[in-house]
């Protein structure tokens, strides 16, 4: 089983920086592509970034030129640094990766808020 625990989040001002970090206790499971969704109440759970395992990167439009991620294999981490932070960026992140042959996972999320 893949278990993935993030952190990072917390309450900045808008314009500030956070990171998050999500960590994968994988063991030997190999990890494919590793993401971060977001989600507010009464929103539909929404893709921010993901970084595949060739480290091709994509971002919704709305965090690309603000948000960065990557990831370090040698501790199964994926991190998504955020700057420029918006009020609109609050909202739950949630760490998603894919492990070779095993499927789908889901962190249990963690809070980033943006006051204005």
């Amino acid at each position: 089983q893949v278990q993935l625990v993030e952190s990072g989040g917390g309450l900045v001002q808008a314009g500030g920086s956070l990171r998050l970090s999500c960590a994968a206790s994988a063991g030997n499971v190999r990890l494919a592509d590793m993401g971060w969704f977001r989600q507010t109440p009464g929103k539909q759970r929404e893709l921010v970034a993901r970084i595949t395992g060739n480290l091709n990167t994509h971002y919704s439009d709305s965090v690309k030129g603000r948000f960065t991620i990557s990831r370090d294999n040698a501790k199964n981490t994926a991190y998504l640094q955020m700057s420029s932070l918006k009020p609109e960026d609050t909202a739950v992140y949630f760490c998603h990766v894919v492990a070779w042959l095993k499927g789908e996972f889901w962190g249990q999320g963690t809070q980033v808020t943006v006051s204005s």
